[in-house]
C-alpha cells in the first residue's frame, strides 16, 4: 500500500483552490440513474470513491468519460438492478444506489456497503424509510433485496437526521406515486446540492437545507439533452487546508469555497487564535506560531460542528497551548487516530467518546498508520509541524476523499513524497 513521507517544520503559505465535494458528487452520481439524458458534471473531484461509484454505474450498464474538468455520464442503457458485490463492499456510499435503482427499475439488489470503519453506521434508517414507501425489503446472507414496484408517497420521520438516509429516500421517493414528506431530514449543504440536481432532472423537490423535504415526482418541464451541473466545493477539504496552515503558523488564502458552509470550523480556528479574513468565496488565514487551546469541540449534525472535521481539529489541539476537549457525538469509533498521534508525542486521555488533549510545544516525526479517511489526513497535517520526518501508511484511505493531498500541500510549501 502507498505511503506518504512528510518532512516536518515546513510552513504553509500562498493560495489554493478547492474542488468539488466528495459528499456531494457521490449521491449525485447515483442520481444520474433517474434520467435517460446525458449529464455533464463540472468540478468533479478525481478521487477513488468517485472511481468506485463510476465503476458501479458502468456495471449496471451506464457509461462515462472525462473531458477536461467535466465528467459526462450516460445511464440511458442501464439495464440491471443488481449492484456488484465487490465494488459495493469497497464503498459506503454505494447504499445511495439503492434508492435510485428502485426509482429506475422498481427493484434493487445489493450487499451491505463498505467504507471506513469509524463506528456503527446502521442502514436501518434507509430500510425503514423504504418500507414506509411500500417497498418490500428482504435481508438474507448479507444481501438486501428490494421490490418497489408499488412505491407510494408517504410521510417519513427520521429518528436521526442521517445524511445518507435523507438522500437515499429523496431519490427513492422520486419513483413513488404521490407526494413524500421527510421530516427531521439532514440539513447539510450537500443535500441542497442534490435537490438542485434533481430539479434539473425535472423532479419537484423542495425544502433541502431545512428539516422538512418534500418530493412530488416529475414536473411537467422539458429536460435538455445534456443536463449541466456544477458540484459545490468540498467544505471538509477547505477546512483541512485551513488547519494545515494553522498548525504550522502559516498564511494561506483558500479560494473557490462557500464560507458559510464552514462557519463552525472557522469559529474554532478563531478560538485557537487564528486571524481570518472572510470574503465572498474565499477565506484568508494567518496563524501564530503557537495556537491556543480549544476548550470544547462537540460534533453534531449540521449546522453543528461536522464529525468529518473532528480529526483535523484534533491535530491542532495536540500542539495548542493548553488543554482541549473533544466530544464525538456522531460515530463511536472516530478516535482511531488518537494512538497514532501518541506515537508523535501527543498527550491524550481518551474515555469512550471524549478525548482530553494537553497540547505539547512540538510533535516529533514518527511512522504512523491511517485508520480511516479523515484521521489519515489529520496525521499528514500534523506531520507538517513535527520535528523530523513523518511516514503515513495506508494512504488509500486518504485518497478516498482528497485528490492527491500531497500535491495540494506541496503547492503551498509542504515537502511530501508519495511512495507506492
Amino acid at each position: 500500500m502507498a505511503k506518504l513521507i512528510n518532512e516536518g517544520r515546513t510552513r504553509i503559505q500562498g493560495e489554493i483552490s478547492i474542488g468539488g465535494a466528495k459528499n456531494s458528487i457521490l449521491p449525485i452520481l447515483a442520481c444520474t440513474l433517474l434520467t435517460n439524458k446525458t449529464v455533464r458534471i463540472k468540478n468533479c473531484p478525481k478521487i477513488s470513491d468517485v472511481n468506485n461509484m463510476l465503476n458501479i454505474l458502468k456495471t449496471l450498464g451506464g457509461s462515462y468519460y472525462f473531458e477536461g474538468d467535466s465528467l459526462y455520464v450516460d445511464t440511458a442503457k442501464a439495464e440491471t438492478y443488481v449492484m456488484p458485490p465487490d465494488l459495493s463492499r469497497e464503498l459506503r456510499s454505494s447504499i445511495f444506489m439503492l434508492g435510485s435503482i428502485l426509482a429506475r427499475f422498481g427493484q434493487a439488489c445489493c450487499v451491505y456497503p463498505g467504507g471506513c470503519e469509524i463506528g456503527n453506521r446502521p442502514i436501518g434508517l434507509h430500510l425503514s424509510g423504504l418500507k414506509m414507501l411500500n417497498v418490500s425489503v428482504i435481508e438474507e446472507e448479507g444481501s438486501i433485496i428490494c421490490n418497489g414496484e408499488n412505491m407510494e408517497g408517504t410521510a417519513i420521520h427520521l429518528d436521526y437526521p442521517s445524511v445518507g438516509a435523507t438522500e437515499n429516500l429523496m431519490m427513492a421517493a422520486s419513483g413513488a406515486k404521490g407526494k413524500t414528506i421527510i421530516t427531521n431530514a439532514a440539513r447539510e449543504p450537500e443535500i441542497e446540492d442534490l435537490q438542485a440536481f434533481m430539479r434539473k432532472l425535472g423532479f419537484n423537490v423542495t425544502g433541502a437545507g431545512t428539516s422538512t423535504i418534500e418530493i412530488d415526482g416529475k414536473l411537467d418541464i422539458e429536460v435538455p439533452d445534456v443536463v449541466d451541473h456544477k458540484i459545490i466545493s468540498d467544505r471538509i477539504v477547505a477546512g483541512s487546508m485551513l488547519c494545515a496552515a494553522a498548525i504550522c503558523g502559516g498564511n494561506l488564502n483558500v479560494k473557490s469555497i462557500e464560507p458559510l458552509h464552514i462557519s463552525s470550523t472557522l469559529s474554532k480556528l478563531r478560538e485557537a487564535g487564528c486571524n481570518l479574513d472572510i470574503g465572498k468565496s474565499n477565506v484568508h488565514i494567518s496563524a501564530t506560531d503557537r495556537l491556543k487551546e480549544i476548550r470544547m469541540i462537540e460534533t453534531l449534525p449540521h449546522p453543528g460542528f461536522p464529525t468529518d472535521m473532528q480529526a483535523l481539529l484534533f491535530a491542532l489541539c495536540t500542539v495548542a497551548d493548553g488543554t482541549s476537549i473533544i466530544v464525538e457525538n456522531v460515530f463511536e469509533n472516530r478516535f482511531k487516530h488518537a494512538p497514532e498521534f501518541t506515537k508523535m508525542g501527543a498527550v491524550i486521555t481518551q474515555r469512550d467518546r471524549t478525548a482530553i488533549i494537553r497540547g505539547v510545544k512540538h510533535l516529533r516525526g514518527a511512522h504512523v498508520t491511517a485508520q480511516d479517511l479523515r484521521g489519515g489526513a489529520a496525521l499528514v497535517i500534523a506531520g507538517l509541524a513535527a520535528w523530523g520526518y513523518t511516514t503515513v501508511d495506508n494512504v488509500e484511505f486518504i485518497d478516498r476523499g482528497y485528490e492527491r493531498i500531497e500535491d495540494m500541500l506541496n503547492s503551498v510549501g509542504a515537502n511530501i513524497t508519495r511512495i507506492n
